[in-house]
């Protein structure tokens, strides 16, 4: 029986772990869960799984919740803020440590655990977008196993061979034969829209995903492609890749999760249903699988599979992506700062579709005008930097 602190716990990705934790009953028990503010969907939560530990990162939902679970007798002990979050995350009971909170928000949180030695099921993608060098090398120096949860860098991690699995952050691609690792993405929906209409886009229709399910958020990353450029940042490091080794293609169906190509001419792909139960139960349950809920593919069903390269000029958000990956750590913290800020205003109704790769490319440019790349020597810099990058983008929007 492993015990298991889900970070993220009300998002979509804490309802599939526990969606798997529920098909493998006697393998796995919810030891801890954390979330921002949604004391009422937590409160239902620890009802259901009655973990020891909850916390909530916001003080005043925390205290909510506290009162609601006294008053039905839940003995789950409830923390609060930051340090609530960082706590759950690196208790001495706790095995694996599902970081499934969105944005910087969980930097600190996937970082405590990181520290604390624990599988770390990764899928806070911005952890690694925002402190790159510093989390890989974090991960070796604590003894912490590094488990990649988002479909695409787990399929690619599947297509791997083991010695690469097994030293995410330092392995050698070359040395094992890889030739090119390609990030499938579904381009979202409006790959076949025209360019000129993007600009009367609602967040309605940009957080309609044709294939999976997902937050407001990435949904609408998946919409601008920027989930795949912040996807090709997280790769870079996962896979310790450097340009040549990294290829996005669109694959509209998501049924090829990711793909790997060797030296021979082999390709190597990870196929299944879009459903991130399986790359979940992966992590959880690695080197071995466990049932996940998610039935298997039907070939005889499937119809076409295609493939598109992307267009720039669509994906502006996606080409900003893979600029900021190879301008230094100063660009992809700036970029994801400032792509949270715009994706914030966009959904808010206060700035167009298109507007939000404008918001990321002016503040990424004016951030990596300045000497901030020489300071960038850890998690305090990054998190001050993310900071200022935000006042940047709200004048920016202003």
């Amino acid at each position: 029986m492993k015990n298991i602190t889900i970070l993220g716990a009300t998002g979509s990705i804490g309802s599939s772990t526990l969606k798997v934790i529920a098909q493998n009953p006697l393998r796995y028990r919810v030891f801890a869960l954390g979330a921002g503010s949604n004391h009422a969907q937590m409160f239902t939560l620890c009802q259901q799984w009655q973990p020891k530990y909850v916390a909530m990162a916001d003080k005043a939902a925390a205290l909510i919740l506290q009162k609601q679970l006294a008053a039905v007798g839940c003995k789950t002990e409830v923390l609060a803020g930051e340090e609530g979050l960082c706590h759950i995350a690196s208790l001495p009971e706790v095995d694996m440590v599902m970081a499934a909170i969105v944005g910087a928000a969980g930097l600190l949180s996937t970082m405590a655990a990181v520290k604390a030695g624990k599988r770390v099921l990764l899928a806070n993608k911005e952890a690694l977008v925002m402190s790159g060098q510093l989390f890989v090398d974090a991960v070796k120096e604590h003894g912490a196993e590094l488990m990649p949860v988002d479909s695409e860098h787990n399929a690619i991690f599947q297509c791997l061979p083991q010695s690469i699995q097994t030293n995410l952050g330092h392995c050698a691609l070359d040395d094992a034969g890889v030739h090119k690792i390609l990030l499938t993405g579904s381009g979202g929906p409006f790959r076949y829209s025209d360019i000129d209409s993007l600009a009367s886009v609602t967040p309605e229709q940009a957080i309609a995903h044709p294939n999976w399910s997902m937050g407001p958020k990435i949904s609408v990353d998946s919409a601008s492609m920027m989930n795949k450029g912040l996807e090709y940042i997280e790769a870079r490091w996962l896979f310790n890749a450097n340009k040549d080794h990294l290829q996005v293609v669109i694959h509209p169906q998501s049924v090829i999760h990711s793909m790997v190509q060797y030296t021979d001419g082999s390709t190597l792909a990870q196929m299944g249903e879009p459903d991130m139960c399986t790359p979940i139960a992966l992590t959880l349950s690695y080197p071995q699988r466990v049932e996940a809920g998610v039935k298997p593919l039907d070939f005889t069903e499937m119809g076409e599979l295609t493939f598109i390269k992307p267009d720039f000029a669509r994906y502006p958000c996606l080409e900003l992506a893979i600029e900021a990956c190879y301008s230094g750590q100063h660009a992809t913290t700036a970029l994801n700062a400032a792509n949270e800020v715009a994706v914030d205003a966009f959904l808010q109704h206060k700035i167009a579709f298109t507007d939000i790769a404008r918001v990321n490319s002016a503040v990424m440019n004016k951030v990596c005008a300045t000497e901030q790349a020489n300071q960038l020597d850890s998690l305090e810099s990054l998190i001050e930097l993310d900071r200022m990058t935000r006042i940047l983008a709200r004048e920016q929007l202003g």
